[in-house]
């Protein structure tokens, strides 16, 4: 039986819900320029956004557009300050309702989670399936082609609406405010700046983990966003699961494999996932994950660098990388 939203909208709408999102909204953004004008006129603005909402009148703004490269080169869409306070009080009501409908194995965005959760679990699963690695254990790992700027927004609201009922009168009204939001990103996908976006990314692919844990029986399988791996040790099942999986994102959410990203090793020879190639036993920073970090120590070699990779290090076998980074050797 699916869960069904008990808010109201009038719960997402309210004053109090806004006050509490700009709380969440303006840590770590006090000091840019649009958030200190928002916040001049904060009850102003907050009052006035609360009636447009009330009275059907709300419009999102536009987006601003640029770069980033971390990992690889992405284009950010950043709403305005008066939306992206709304993107935080929708979230703040849909994000603990529909975590509850996710399942236990997916890390990203939510809390709790994350990388370092993943890779864990994909080490157990290693364990589990190897028995100890006493058998072969097979990896099948998968990455969904372009996923943000490939989402149907005609087929997310579907999925939303299936879970957002009409069980009060007013609950069109949420519906009606989601599509306002999706909608507000042309032509299609979701926009990468939106907080709203990495909830929105989560449910889309819940369809996945849904039928690959209860359609397909999969037992061992770990997805961090658009990122996926299922453990075996039989080889010819994960071959014939690719087919099935492409079948699936194909029909159902508009999706495509990258025909690039498509891997089956041995847990025994290892698996990258998440910036770690991961063995049984131990697991070592991606190559070029290492060559990144240490461009970057080379540009900013400050304390809050250092620590902050260090950090990340612990989580691996990187003995000679953290003897470099520490012993101040020439990167």
């Amino acid at each position: 039986m699916k869960s069904i939203l008990k808010h109201k909208y009038e719960d997402l709408i309210s004053i109090d819900n806004l006050l509490l999102a700009w709380t969440e909204f303006v840590r770590g953004k006090r000091n840019k320029p649009d958030v200190q004008e928002f916040q001049f006129y904060l009850m102003d603005n907050i009052l006035s956004l609360h009636n447009d909402l009330i009275n059907g009148a709300y419009k999102h703004g536009g987006y601003q557009q640029f770069k980033i490269n971390d990992q690889k080169p992405r284009t950010i869409h950043k709403a305005f300050v008066r939306d992206r306070l709304l993107h935080h009080a929708v979230y703040r009501i849909l994000y603990p309702f529909f975590d509850k409908t996710f399942i236990s194995d997916l890390y990203s965005c939510r809390n709790n989670r994350g990388t370092h959760k993943a890779i864990n679990r994909f080490r157990d699963f290693g364990h589990i399936v190897s028995k100890n690695n006493t058998k072969t254990c097979w990896v099948l790992k998968c990455d969904i082609r372009k996923f943000f700027a490939s989402i149907d927004q005609d087929i997310l609201i579907e999925i939303l609406q299936k879970h957002i009922r009409l069980t009060h009168v007013n609950q069109s009204e949420i519906i009606s405010l989601l599509k306002e939001i999706i909608f507000s990103f042309k032509p299609n996908g979701l926009p990468l700046g939106n907080l709203t976006s990495q909830l929105f990314a989560n449910v889309y692919l819940n369809e996945l983990d849904q039928f690959v844990k209860h359609k397909l029986k999969v037992k061992h399988y770990v997805r961090y966003a658009d990122d996926f791996v299922i453990l075996s040790r039989d080889k010819n099942h994960l071959e014939n699961l690719i087919r099935t999986i492409k079948e699936f994102l194909q029909d159902k959410l508009k999706l495509t494999l990258h025909p690039d990203k498509i891997f089956i090793k041995t847990l025994f020879s290892g698996m990258d996932f998440l910036g770690w190639v991961n063995f049984f036993d131990h697991r070592v920073l991606r190559t070029k994950a290492k060559r990144r970090m240490l461009k970057r120590l080379k540009e900013n070699p400050s304390p809050e660098t250092i620590n902050s990779y260090l950090g990340l290090l612990k989580h691996g076998n990187s003995y000679k990388i953290k003897n470099k980074i520490l012993d101040g050797l020439p990167l």
